[in-house]
């Protein structure tokens, strides 16, 4: 049997505004089912969001997502507009770049190229 990744589940606070926070970042639709899930359509995966009773438990994700873009100052100050916190400088290697930022709810995630 085959399997493939359905989904990728956030835990959160506040399903509805992480999904706007994601859908404006990726320019994917939202849809908010109730207050407890929502999804953002980021081809080609479904990013969801559960409501949860406790809080992130440690400073550190233990999965995060890397989202493309050859400008990654300018993706880092789109997403700061939208919410999001710089964590560090952009860090170039030989096979590219990277800077790591977190959401409204404080979930990592980085901006790469290459």
């Amino acid at each position: 049997m085959s399997r493939r990744i359905n989904e990728i589940v956030f835990d959160c606070a506040d399903p509805a505004a992480l999904a706007q926070f994601w859908s404006a970042l990726l320019g994917a639709p939202a849809h908010v089912r109730d207050p407890d899930w929502a999804t953002v359509a980021a081809d080609p995966v479904l990013i969801a969001f559960q409501r949860v009773p406790e809080g992130k438990q440690s400073p550190k994700n233990r999965l995060h997502l890397d989202v493309e873009d050859v400008d990654l100052l300018g993706a880092a100050a789109a997403a700061e507009a939208l919410g999001a916190t710089r964590l560090g400088d952009v860090i170039e290697d030989g096979t590219g770049g990277f800077v790591v930022m977190a959401d409204p709810e404080g979930n990592e995630f980085c901006f790469v190229t290459g």
